[in-house]
């Protein structure tokens, strides 16, 4: 089972469509953004609810209304949208096993609890320093290696897929 839902996914890969080559941001809808990206436009709606609530997005008004990005793609990290589409969650949960091995017979000697459980603090540390790694990058340093790989041609394309959408309608 994944630790972060496929709405994390979702939104990190929206808001990436929402920067162009040059690190600018652009306005898209969320119609638009789950078509290029083949996802499921009710489960990408609630993930952009999120999004806002969160102050990473703001809806924009006019001929078809869509989102921006609240703030320049370099300032929002990867945390910060783990934390709006999921939350802040913990990992693990220590159930204090510790003291519950049969032979204390439900009167576990003061050694057994005497510090941090040795299991929470290990998971802990992991999530801290998963967290860290996640603070490290931002929605702008993941467009630059998507735009590294990508060939010339491929800026142009989805310049021209989203002119496209946007005259049929």
């Amino acid at each position: 089972m994944a630790f972060y839902s496929s709405g994390v996914e979702y939104g990190i890969h929206s808001l990436m469509s929402m920067v162009d080559a040059n690190g600018d941001s652009r306005e898209m809808s969320v119609r638009e953004l789950a078509e290029l990206q083949n996802v499921p436009y009710d489960y990408l709606a609630k993930i952009f609810t999120r999004l806002s609530r969160a102050g990473l997005v703001v809806s924009t008004e006019g001929k078809g209304g869509g989102f921006r990005l609240a703030c320049a793609s370099e300032l929002i990290t990867i945390l910060d949208i783990v934390h709006a589409i999921d939350g802040q969650k913990s990992m693990f949960e220590c159930r204090e096993i510790r003291q519950r091995l049969a032979l204390f017979d439900e009167a576990p000697p003061s050694w057994v609890c005497d510090g941090p459980c040795s299991v929470r603090s290990l998971m802990d540390s992991a999530q801290k320093r998963m967290e860290e790694e996640l603070a490290r990058y931002t929605v702008l340093d993941l467009v630059r290696s998507m735009f590294r790989k990508a060939p010339d041609t491929f800026t142009v394309e989805v310049k021209q897929w989203i002119s496209e959408r946007r005259s049929k309608t």
